[in-house]
């Protein structure tokens, strides 16, 4: 027959204590994993908040991106207009409209990336050929072929450029 009473190092199974340390841990263990789920969650608010926000400031991307040749056309024509006398009134329009269009697609968040003279930095410029060069030392940009834009810091359409490769070797 078995002795009904525990040994005196082991607490009864119905000792309030023991059942105090479970209840305690068992609290302490659900507290730690509210913990952690308000902290998820939180976490997820702010990951949905900076892709809502990207998505606003970056929503236009592509229409912007359509409208640059078009930029590019008029500033060419500006500077066509401007080498001839006779039209000055042509070279307002033109001045005119090329004005107009960067305050909106800079209103829209749009800066234009012209980076004469500067390092070549890949991930910003595109080169497009080399020439050699007494006054811009060499890995630099030399010649800017099309100016790139940036949208909001992030790169639209990188610069074509030109690099020096230093003084021309005789």
């Amino acid at each position: 027959m078995s002795d009904p009473t525990p040994a005196p190092d082991q607490p009864a199974p119905d000792d309030p204590a023991l059942r105090l340390a479970e209840l305690a841990g068992e609290v302490a263990r659900l507290k730690d994993t509210l913990l952690r789920s308000h902290a998820d969650q939180q976490n997820q608010q702010r990951r949905h908040q900076r892709e809502r926000d990207d998505l606003r400031k970056f929503a236009v991307a592509g229409l912007l991106e359509d409208l640059l040749p078009a930029l590019d056309s008029l500033t060419l024509g500006l500077e066509s207009a401007t080498k001839q006398p006779e039209a000055k009134a042509v070279a307002d329009g033109f001045r005119m409209a090329v004005n107009q269009l960067r305050a909106t697609l800079a209103g829209h968040g749009l800066a234009e990336l012209n980076p004469q003279g500067q390092p070549f930095d890949p991930s910003r410029h595109e080169s497009v050929g080399q020439q050699p060069s007494a006054t811009v030392p060499e890995g630099q940009v030399a010649l800017v072929a099309r100016p790139g834009w940036l949208l909001h810091d992030r790169v639209l359409r990188p610069a074509a450029v030109f690099l020096s490769t230093g003084p021309a070797q005789a």
